[in-house]
């Protein structure tokens, strides 16, 4: 029962809700990495656009 030992704070480790909050995280990291990857494509496409002369 190492995972209940775990848990109660018996045995070092990571517990379950620990773990799931880690992935959970983990995976929020990546959502705003790729968001911030976007948006500073944008901000450069646009920086670009009004560098160009007007017609």
């Amino acid at each position: 029962m190492s995972r209940a030992e775990i848990g109660e704070g018996l045995r070092p480790g990571t517990t379950t809700a620990d773990a799931d909050r880690i992935t959970e995280l983990e995976r929020e990291v990546r959502e705003l990495r790729r968001a911030n990857t976007i948006l500073k494509q944008a901000s450069a496409f646009f920086a670009a656009e009004l560098d160009r002369p007007s017609r």
